[in-house]
C-alpha cells in the first residue's frame, strides 16, 4: 500500500446502505488503478441504523490489493451534506470523486476521470451513466429517463461526480441544499465539463410512490438552487423537451412515457407537499 499522498479521494456518503456498499466498494476493489496517481477512498456512514459501517471496513483488504487505502467513519447525524463535507475534511487527495454508496462503477472509470481532471483548469467530470430500476415501474421509468436528450448527451453527474483541486476551490464547505450534485455542476460553465465514456450504474426508487417522492424532492432541489444560487443557473444548459421529442419518446416507448409522465403529473398535482428524504429502497 502506498504512503504517497493520494492523487484522487473517493467520498461517500452512506446512510442505511446495507444494501448496496458492498457492491459499490466490490466494484472500486475490481477497477483499474494507475499507481503513478494513487487513490483513496473515504465512506462517511452518517446516521446509519444498519450494518453500513460494518459491511464497509470488511471491504478493506479488497481495496488494499489494489493499492487503494479505505477509511470508514461514522457520524450521528443523517445528512448527506454533513457527510460530503465530513469526507472533505478527512480527505488527502487534491482531486475529488463524490459517489453516491448505491453506484457501481466500471472497471476503467476512475483511471478515465482522473485523465479528465488532469490540467490547471477547472473541471468537472463524471461517466456515462446507465439509469437502473428493480421493479416494472422503475424500470419504466428509468428506460424513458436515460433517453431523454440530457442525459444523452450531456453530462448531468447524478450518482458520481468529480472535481479536480481548481474546480473543488469554486467552493468552501457544501451548502446546507438538497441537490449538491446539481450545485458542484453548475459551478462550472458547459465548457468546463467532460463526461468520459466509462460507464457507472445509477439505480432509481422502486415503485411508482417511491418515485414520486424522489422526483418531488429532485424537483425542490432545482428550485432550491435558482432561489438561493441564482447567478449558477446561467451555467445550465439542459433544454426543455419539445413537443416533437417527446411525442417521439412517447411512440418509441408508450409505457416508459407513460409512466415518466404519470410521475411528473404526480409531482405537479402535490407542489408543495414535503417529504422526509428516502430512496424508496
Amino acid at each position: 500500500m502506498t504512503t504517497r499522498p493520494p492523487h484522487l479521494s473517493v467520498i461517500v456518503p452512506a446512510s442505511n446502505e446495507a444494501r448496496h456498499i458492498g457492491a459499490c466498494l466490490d466494484a472500486l476493489a475490481a477497477a483499474r488503478w494507475d499507481a503513478a496517481r494513487p487513490a483513496e477512498v473515504v465512506v462517511v456512514a452518517n446516521g446509519s441504523r444498519d450494518e453500513t459501517a460494518a459491511i464497509a471496513r470488511g471491504k478493506t483488504d479488497a481495496l488494499a490489493r489494489v493499492g487503494v487505502p479505505l477509511r470508514v467513519i461514522e457520524r450521528a447525524e443523517a445528512s448527506k451534506i454533513g457527510a460530503l463535507n465530513g469526507g472533505d475534511a478527512a480527505a488527502r487527495g487534491a482531486a475529488r470523486l463524490y459517489l453516491d454508496a448505491d453506484v457501481v462503477v466500471s472497471r476503467d472509470l476512475p483511471v478515465q476521470i482522473m485523465d479528465a481532471l488532469q490540467g490547471e483548469a477547472p473541471r468537472f467530470a463524471s461517466g456515462t451513466v446507465r439509469i437502473t430500476g428493480d421493479g416494472t415501474a422503475a424500470r419504466a421509468y428509468a428506460r424513458l429517463w436515460r433517453r431523454l436528450p440530457f442525459m444523452r448527451a450531456g453530462v448531468p453527474g447524478c450518482g458520481l461526480y468529480a472535481v479536480n483541486a481548481a474546480g473543488r476551490a469554486r467552493w468552501e464547505a457544501f451548502p446546507d441544499i438538497i441537490a449538491d450534485d446539481l450545485f458542484a455542476r453548475l459551478s462550472f460553465r458547459p465548457g468546463e465539463r467532460v463526461a468520459v465514456p466509462a460507464t457507472y450504474d445509477w439505480p432509481v426508487a422502486e415503485g411508482w410512490r417511491a418515485l414520486v417522492r424522489v422526483r418531488r424532492r429532485q424537483n425542490a432541489g432545482v428550485a432550491e438552487i435558482a432561489r438561493r444560487f441564482p447567478d449558477l443557473m446561467r451555467n445550465e444548459d439542459k433544454a426543455p423537451l419539445s413537443r416533437a421529442a417527446a411525442l417521439g419518446l412517447a411512440l418509441r416507448d408508450p409505457v416508459g412515457f407513460g409512466t415518466y409522465a404519470s410521475v411528473a403529473l404526480a409531482v405537479r398535482l402535490t407542489r408543495g407537499r414535503r417529504d422526509g428524504w428516502s430512496r424508496g429502497r
